[in-house]
C-alpha cells in the first residue's frame, strides 16, 4: 500500500498533549504541513510548561508523520509503540537541530517533562459509527453500583413516556450517557439524537444554532438555516448545562416547549417540531428558580421526571470496570497490541482516589496511562500524580498501626517524631514530582533532585514506591 493511500485510510489526526497534570489537550492536526509546537507564542501548538522551549519542535504532517527537535534546552524524545514493554533504549533526538524521526500512532512523544501522542481524531470515529455501533456501544454502558442500576431501570421505565425529563448531578457524571440510554430505550430511538452544549456557545450563535435562521437576517446570514430542533424533529434534544441559558434564551425555550414550534430568527411564521428534551445541569436549579436566577415556568416545565446522577466516589464498584473500559477503548485508539491491564497497587489507587472531576477525570487519566505505559500492565507511575498520591484511608483505633511505627497509650508522639515523619512525606512527594516531570526516567529524575540515581533507588524501596520500568 503507498504512504498516499496510507494517509488517506487513517483519517484525521490530532495530538494530544498530557502536562503535568491530569488535563489532556488536543489539537487537530492537518492533512499536510508542519506544526510548530513550543512554549512561545504563535506556536501551533502552544504548551505552557517550564520544561518546555519557545520553540521546542515541529511535526511534519503528511504520508508520514515526522517529529524535528529545534534545538530545545530538555530535549524530544520518540519511544516507539512496538519498543513498548521492552528495554530498548529510548531513541533521542535532543541536540541534532534538523534531524527527524518517523513518528507512528501510539508513539510516546516527550517534550522536556511533557507527553505527547498522535492518535485519530474522535469526531472522525463518530461520523464513522453507525447508529447500530452507537447502539451497542450504549449497552457496554458500565452499571455496576446497586445504586446506578436503579437509577437505569428508573430511566429505562421513563424512556417509554412522552415526559421532559431533567438529570442533575456534578460535572462529569455521566449525564449525557444516562440521555442517550433513555433516547435508545424510547420509541424515538430511530430518530436523531441531538446535544447541545449551552455553556459552548455566545448568546447570538446559540440562538442561531437552536432556532436556526431566515437568509438576511443578520449580517453572515447569506441562507436559510435548519436549527437543532428542527434536526431533531422526531427524536431527543439533550439541553447540556441548561443552568447557562440567558433570560432571552430561556423565555424562547420556554416558548418552544409551549407551543412545540419554532420560530427561526428573522422568520414570522413557526414551524412545528416533535421532540422529547432532556435536560442536564450541575446547579441546583429550584434553588436558582426561586432566587429569580432560572425561570419557574422553565424550570417546572423540564422537570417532568428528575433523576439525579451520583459522582463517582460514592460508586466505587464501577471505578475499576470503567478504568478497564476507558483503558481498552484508549489502547485501540492508539493501535496498540496486546490485552492491556491494570496493576493490582494501580487499581487501589483508583478505587481510593475522590475523582472530584468523576467519570471525565477517570476517562482522562486511563487515556494519560495508556500513552505512558510501557507493557501491557498500567502501573502507579503511569497513573495522574494527585491520583498516584491518594491518601491511603485512615485506619481506625482498633486498626493495626503501619509497618515501622509504634502507638503505645503511654508513649507520647514527640516533636521530632513528627518532624522526622513530615520530612519522609515531603522527600516521597518531591521524588514522585521529580519522576513525572522526567517521564519516569531514573537517572534524569535522580539529576534534578541532586541524589545518585543508586540513591533513588534505594529511596523508592525505603518509600515503598514502584521502580518505574526502563523505557
Amino acid at each position: 500500500m503507498g504512504q498516499v493511500d496510507r494517509q488517506e485510510q487513517r483519517g484525521a489526526l490530532e495530538l494530544v498533549v498530557y502536562a503535568a497534570g491530569d488535563e489532556a489537550a488536543a489539537t487537530a492536526l492537518p492533512k499536510a504541513g508542519s506544526v510548530t509546537i513550543g512554549r512561545g507564542e504563535g506556536n501551533d501548538v502552544r504548551i505552557d510548561d517550564a520544561s518546555v522551549s519557545r520553540r521546542h519542535a515541529v511535526l511534519h504532517v503528511g504520508p508520514v508523520l515526522r517529529i524535528e527537535d529545534k534545538g530545545s534546552a530538555n530535549g524530544t524524545f520518540v519511544r516507539k509503540s512496538e519498543d513498548k514493554g521492552s528495554a530498548v533504549e529510548t531513541r533521542r533526538v535532543h541536540r541534532a537541530p534538523g534531524e527527524t524521526f518517523f513518528v507512528e500512532l501510539g508513539d510516546c512523544i516527550v517534550l522536556g517533562s511533557v507527553i505527547a501522542v498522535v492518535r485519530r481524531a474522535r469526531h472522525e470515529e463518530g461520523t464513522k459509527a453507525s447508529d447500530e455501533a452507537r447502539r451497542g456501544a450504549m449497552s457496554r454502558v458500565v452499571v455496576a453500583d446497586p445504586s446506578m442500576r436503579a437509577l437505569y431501570e428508573e430511566a429505562r421505565r421513563a424512556a417509554g413516556s412522552p415526559f421532559n425529563v431533567l438529570l442533575l448531578g456534578e460535572t462529569g457524571v455521566g449525564k449525557e450517557i444516562l440521555a442517550r440510554a433513555i433516547h435508545e430505550a424510547s420509541p424515538r430511538r430511530g430518530k436523531p439524537f441531538v446535544a447541545v452544549h449551552c455553556a459552548a456557545l455566545s448568546e447570538t450563535l446559540l440562538e442561531s444554532e437552536l432556532f436556526g435562521h431566515k437568509k438576511g437576517s443578520f449580517t453572515g446570514a447569506t441562507e436559510d438555516k435548519k436549527g437543532l430542533f428542527e434536526a431533531a424533529d422526531g427524536g431527543t434534544v439533550l439541553l447540556d448545562e441548561i443552568g447557562e441559558l440567558s433570560p432571552s434564551v430561556q423565555v424562547k425555550l420556554l416558548r418552544v416547549l409551549e407551543d412545540r414550534a419554532v420560530l427561526r430568527i428573522g422568520a414570522v411564521a413557526p414551524r412545528p417540531v416533535d421532540v422529547r428534551f432532556i435536560a442536564a445541569t450541575n446547579r441546583d436549579l429550584e434553588a436558582e428558580a426561586l432566587r429569580g436566577t432560572f425561570r419557574q415556568d422553565l424550570f417546572y416545565r423540564l422537570n417532568g421526571i428528575t433523576f439525579v446522577v451520583p459522582p463517582l466516589r460514592e460508586r466505587k464498584a464501577e471505578i475499576s470496570q470503567l478504568a478497564a473500559f476507558f483503558l481498552e477503548d484508549a489502547w485501540k485508539k492508539l493501535e496498540r497490541k496486546g490485552e492491556p491491564s491494570i496493576a493490582t497497587e494501580a487499581r487501589e489507587l483508583l478505587e481510593r482516589h475522590a475523582f472530584p472531576g468523576n467519570v471525565r477525570e477517570l476517562k482522562n487519566a486511563m487515556e494519560r496511562a495508556a500513552v505512558l505505559c510501557a507493557g501491557d500492565t498500567v502501573l502507579p507511575e503511569h497513573l495522574p500524580p494527585r491520583i498516584a498520591r491518594s491518601p491511603r484511608p485512615s485506619p481506625d483505633k482498633t486498626a493495626a498501626p503501619p509497618a515501622g511505627v509504634v502507638w503505645t497509650a503511654t508513649q507520647p508522639i514527640s516533636e521530632s517524631d513528627v518532624s522526622e515523619a513530615l520530612k519522609g512525606i515531603n522527600e516521597r512527594q518531591r521524588i514522585l514530582d521529580a519522576l513525572e516531570k522526567c517521564a519516569h526516567n531514573q537517572t534524569r529524575a535522580a539529576e534534578m533532585l541532586g541524589i545518585s540515581r543508586r540513591t533513588l533507588v534505594s529511596r523508592l524501596e525505603e518509600y515503598d514506591l514502584p521502580r518505574p520500568r526502563k523505557r
